[in-house]
């Protein structure tokens, strides 16, 4: 009987621990990675923080391989992956913690998915999609100090708690109907103008079909719903009317295009 209770209590253990595993992977929790939440209205400044992290190296390959339409020049990238792997270790060997402003976070995290994304990318390249790449989204493969989080990780454990919804167009993820990948390194000097210069972009891109009254929405809006907030409440139209040059009927019943998870390579 104290062998069989044994057995039990050990199968309990190694399914609690794979529960935990999973959940971290799927972005449940934040992995000991700081959270701090934007407070108002967000300000760009590198002025409140400790570290002021060094970005010039991704924003010099994004302005070589990436086009104003926010398309990868993937082998481009692979020509450069001495550079780009040098930047991916400065990353990884910088552990953010509670010292770290808001903006730094934010800058710090947006660019840890994007340059993660293209190096997973460059890792299985030629692909045509992302969703064909095993556990993209879930495993843990971005080393930051002694954890390896994943990209669900950092979008749902870390960035999305950081109540600044604007994050959804700023990560990329590698896709057609992703948001563009932004030709400059994101940093804290310049963080709330860019969030506002992609949501804009986005929002008024081809990604939606927007009209008064039947508008057809990106996926994002549905995949993150309670993230889009207006007036204090969860409202995608109030949300999205900030941004759209056509306002939409508040009273308006919506849907939601299709996701292109194709490559978002240039041709």
């Amino acid at each position: 009987m104290k062998i069989i209770l044994k057995v039990v209590t050990l199968l309990l253990i190694s399914v609690s621990l794979v529960s935990c595993n999973l959940t971290s992977a799927a972005g449940l929790t934040s992995q000991g990675q700081p959270t701090k939440k934007v407070e108002g209205d967000l300000v760009s400044t590198t002025a409140n923080s400790t570290v002021n992290f060094d970005h010039s190296d991704w924003d010099r390959l994004l302005k070589k391989h990436v086009n104003s339409q926010g398309l990868v020049d993937y082998k481009g990238f692979k020509n450069d992956r001495e550079a780009l792997n040098k930047y991916l270790q400065k990353l990884s060997s910088t552990e953010p913690n509670n010292d770290w402003s808001v903006q730094e976070l934010l800058a710090y995290y947006i660019n840890l998915y994007n340059a993660y994304t293209v190096d997973l990318i460059l890792n299985n390249y030629p692909t045509k999609s992302i969703q064909d790449i095993d556990g993209a989204f879930t495993k843990g493969f971005i080393p930051i100090g002694d954890r390896e989080l994943s990209l669900g990780g950092i979008e749902n454990g870390v960035l999305r708690k950081m109540n600044e919804p604007r994050i959804h167009f700023a990560i990329n993820c590698a896709s057609i109907s992703c948001p563009p990948l932004l030709d400059e390194a994101y940093t804290a000097s310049k963080i709330n103008e860019q969030l506002d210069r992609v949501t804009k972009d986005f929002i008024n891109s081809d990604k939606n079909e927007i009209t008064a009254n039947d508008p057809k929405l990106s996926k994002i809006f549905d995949f993150y719903t309670k993230d889009f907030k207006y007036s204090g409440k969860t409202d995608v139209i109030g949300y999205v009317n900030q941004y759209s040059k056509t306002e939409i009927n508040p009273r308006a019943t919506f849907s939601f295009k299709e996701y292109d998870w194709n490559l978002n390579e240039q041709k």
